[in-house]
């Protein structure tokens, strides 16, 4: 009697035991970061990107142009990016070497370098899309530069279970920038620019996010229009290396070919 009464007291603390171990119902909770902190964490995730290497698909649609194309960009932050365009069976369609002072675009078709001192317009041309240098870069990252943001607190901010998003007025420019950061990884999924009337100027959309250096996520697919000028590019990388050694970019151009300055 006393072996099947310790027996019984032993199967009833373990009962109790297992049953204080496990939750009612599942519980998960992100640390919901204030605004100030959350901008600071977004800022250093995208400054913690030196260099950049990546192949996949481009694709451009334009009143002037409409393709698409294999592709690889390597770019070191924050002055260099070499974007080499492929046709079918791998063939070379281009090379460009873009830096914030100069470039060098060859045509490998036609046998044909064009290069020159960087501008806006130039940029426009060989991407077809109106960006800066420096937005290009973000671009081919998927980043979002909030370093202007640093310094200062959204006009609005608010939380669901999903999502951080950020709302900043511009009264000056009459403009407004609203950005949506995924809780758990920190990942900014969208962007848009409007007026303070509505209506759109610019939207990006991040996606098939993977994550590199621990903890900076980075999408595999990007989207982004510029509304003004209906102009809309797509990303889309099969293969991306982050912060490996990037020797010096540099590609072959041939003795007879033609050089233009443009």
């Amino acid at each position: 009697m006393k072996k099947i009464t310790q027996v019984v007291i032993i199967l009833i603390f373990s009962i109790v035991m297992i049953e204080s171990c496990v939750p009612s119902k599942e519980i998960y909770e992100e640390e919901i970061l204030p605004a100030d902190r959350l901008i600071k964490k977004l800022e250093a995730k995208r400054r913690k990107v030196k260099t950049f290497r990546g192949t996949g698909v481009f694709s451009v649609e334009s009143p002037k142009l409409n393709a698409k194309a294999s592709f690889e960009v390597k770019l070191k932050k924050p002055d260099s990016l070499q974007f080499a365009i492929y046709g079918p069976f791998g063939i070379d369609l281009a090379y460009m070497l873009v830096t914030k002072s100069d470039y060098v675009f060859y045509d490998v078709l036609k046998n044909k370098v064009y290069k020159g001192v960087v501008r806006d317009k130039i940029i426009q041309k060989l991407f077809h899309i109106n960006i800066s240098f420096d937005d290009l870069i973000d671009a081919f990252t998927g980043a979002v530069n909030l370093t202007d943001k640093l310094r200062r607190e959204p006009d609005e901010y608010s939380v669901n279970e999903e999502y951080y998003t950020l709302t900043f007025i511009d009264s000056l420019q009459n403009k407004k920038s609203i950005y949506n950061v995924l809780i758990n990884t920190l990942a900014i999924t969208d962007y848009e620019l409007s007026g303070l009337d509505g209506y759109e100027i610019f939207r990006s959309k991040y996606s098939d996010f993977k994550t590199y250096l621990r903890n900076v996520p980075v999408p595999r697919k990007t989207h982004f229009v510029n509304v003004n000028k209906n102009q809309s590019v797509e990303i889309n990388y099969r293969r991306i290396e982050i912060n490996k050694n990037i020797e010096k970019m540099t590609f072959p151009i041939p003795e007879d070919v033609k050089i233009t300055e443009w």
